[in-house]
């Protein structure tokens, strides 16, 4: 990929960033995904790119706009597109920390193509590579991970999310003396907290989403981290009724037309195959990552994160928007 591409996926997610910003607190999470993903569409269409959106807002049949599929740019590179719009559109529409707009790019054929559905992760920084396996226990992964590190386990720091499906594991952590960080949403910002120099994070595990876990595949790649994933059904995770098991059919019928299988360890190679690949994020609210946005009157700074895998470059960049300068179609939906 074109090395300029860059600057132009941090155009896209600041964009979109601004665009959810607006229904900041207004407790709206639909309206803000709308607008964040509306504006990240019409920024993408004006790159040059030959893109496919591989990871998006959900299948052709219930998301209007970068669905699964949709292609994308003015032409050019062939580029294989991960989007989050917003992740964290509850915490958007209920003004918490830690909401970003996500991006992540790679060369044709780089990025795992799966359905929306759950997936198992588990996340570590470069120290800790090859050690994990989600075929083992957590217990067994915790203490392999502190014995690589040179940590006691009273000393390692495991970050995942503040949902009731994780309360066994986080009573099971606690016990062996482990650090918890437990966040209300947001697992690719965590993930990426396991790869910071400067994180006190160690470990991210949890069950989240699949567009997530291939997001935050291509930047643990990208900063040489290491991940494992495993899609699960929606009946192991939310519990085992007709509704959940329809989900659950409908879910392996599509990981069938996809070529992916549920229940099987996916390692990070299965999911980012390639180390050029270009993350970008942009706060909207202030969190561990990224700064959020602020704004006063038609003026707005925002603070984004842009790594380049092939050159393991990381750069945070500070933009201040004239929002009354913008292209009108990107006004009427920021202002």
């Amino acid at each position: 990929m074109k090395r300029d591409l860059a600057m132009a996926f941090s155009r896209v997610t600041e964009g979109a960033a601004l665009a959810g910003y607006k229904w900041l607190g207004r407790g709206d999470k639909n309206a803000a995904d709308g607008a964040a993903v509306e504006v990240m569409r019409t920024l993408l269409n004006k790159t040059e790119i030959s893109g496919e959106i591989v990871i998006g807002e959900g299948e052709i049949d219930d998301a209007p706009m970068l669905y699964i599929g949709e292609n994308v740019g003015l032409g050019g590179d062939e580029v294989d597109i991960a989007v989050d719009p917003i992740e964290g559109t509850r915490m958007t529409a209920m003004g918490q920390s830690n909401a970003l707009a996500v991006l992540a790019a790679g060369e044709k054929g780089s990025f795992l193509k799966a359905p929306d559905m759950y997936m198992e992760k588990l996340v570590v920084g470069p120290d800790a590579k090859g050690v994990i396996d989600l075929n083992k226990p957590v217990k067994e992964n915790l203490e392999n991970i502190a014995k690589a590190l040179g940590k006691t386990l009273d000393t390692l720091v495991v970050i995942t999310l503040a949902k009731p499906r994780h309360d066994a594991v986080i009573a099971e952590m606690q016990q062996m003396g482990v650090r918890v960080f437990a966040v209300p949403d947001g697992d690719v910002a965590a993930s990426i907290l396991t790869c910071m120099p400067d994180s006190e994070v160690d470990v991210m595990y949890c069950i989240g989403g699949a567009p997530e876990g291939v997001v935050s595949a291509a930047v643990i790649r990208a900063l040489d981290g290491d991940m494992q994933g495993r899609l699960l059904p929606r009946d192991q995770v939310k519990g085992d009724n007709e509704e959940n098991r329809r989900f659950a059919a409908f879910e392996l019928e599509r990981c069938a037309e996809m070529g992916v299988e549920a229940n099987k360890v996916l390692k990070l190679d299965d999911m980012a195959r390639s180390d050029n690949v270009i993350f970008s994020a942009t706060g909207i609210t202030k969190g561990d990552l990224l700064e959020g946005i602020s704004r006063k009157g038609n003026i707005a700074t925002t603070e984004t994160l842009l790594i380049r895998g092939r050159c393991r470059t990381i750069r945070r960049i500070k933009s201040t928007h004239y929002l009354e300068r913008k292209d009108d179609e990107i006004k009427q939906i920021i202002l």
